[in-house]
């Protein structure tokens, strides 16, 4: 491994948003998970969270750009308890929905603990969701349609994410040798020299049950 790709590797890992998250309720299309999972390690999170449809999670494509292999996905039985264990870890839980009650995505504070909620692409976020939800975000459109793809919505909302969090200055890195970046760089080290070994094809080593 060259000097530069180690000091990649640190970097990435230093300005790592462990309390910034995502929970994709029931996305079924693989592009959508693909995508929404390369904006994740795009915008600097670590874990995201899935419950999976009827037929399981899709294949990871090669619209996630290897993303993958930099973000854990861990995979609940179900919406409540993908939910309740997010806000037993402080999460605020916002739902990407259009409603009544929904606000602009912008108007939300982002720099404190949040998961941003990602219902299906036919229905949206269920109801069980909803309920859970400590509120409801949209993005405004001026055209025609009322919604966008929500891989899409996705990019947009945490874009907004991670520009509260830069002004805040949430970004600076951090220490490489203390918890949790020594040991995230550290697994990512090891499984980069492992991967330049023998590469694998639509490599999913960082999805978990």
């Amino acid at each position: 491994m060259t000097p530069e790709r180690r000091q990649r590797i640190e970097a990435t890992a230093c300005s790592r948003q462990h309390d910034l998250t995502v929970f994709m309720e029931r996305v079924h299309k693989p592009h959508n998970l693909a995508a929404v999972l390369r904006t994740c390690d795009a915008v600097g999170i670590q874990r995201a969270h899935a419950v999976p449809g009827s037929h399981g999670l899709p294949s990871i494509n090669t619209t996630s750009q290897g993303a993958q292999r930099w973000i854990d996905l861990e995979r609940h039985p179900d919406t409540a308890t993908a939910l309740g264990a997010l806000k037993a870890a402080g999460f605020a839980c916002y739902a990407a929905h259009f409603s009544e009650r929904a606000v602009d995505f912008r108007s939300v504070d982002y720099t404190r603990p949040t998961a941003l909620v990602l219902g299906t692409e036919k229905f949206g976020v269920s109801d069980e969701a909803l309920a859970l939800c400590d509120g409801e975000v949209i993005v405004p459109m001026a055209g025609m349609t009322q919604s966008l793809n929500v891989s899409v919505a996705a990019a947009v909302i945490l874009y907004e994410a991670q520009r509260q969090r830069e002004v805040a200055g949430l970004y600076a890195p951090r220490d490489p040798k203390a918890s949790p970046q020594k040991e995230l760089i550290e697994r990512w080290v090891v499984r980069d020299l492992a991967r330049r070994k023998t590469p694998v094809e639509g490599e999913e080593s960082g999805t978990r049950d």
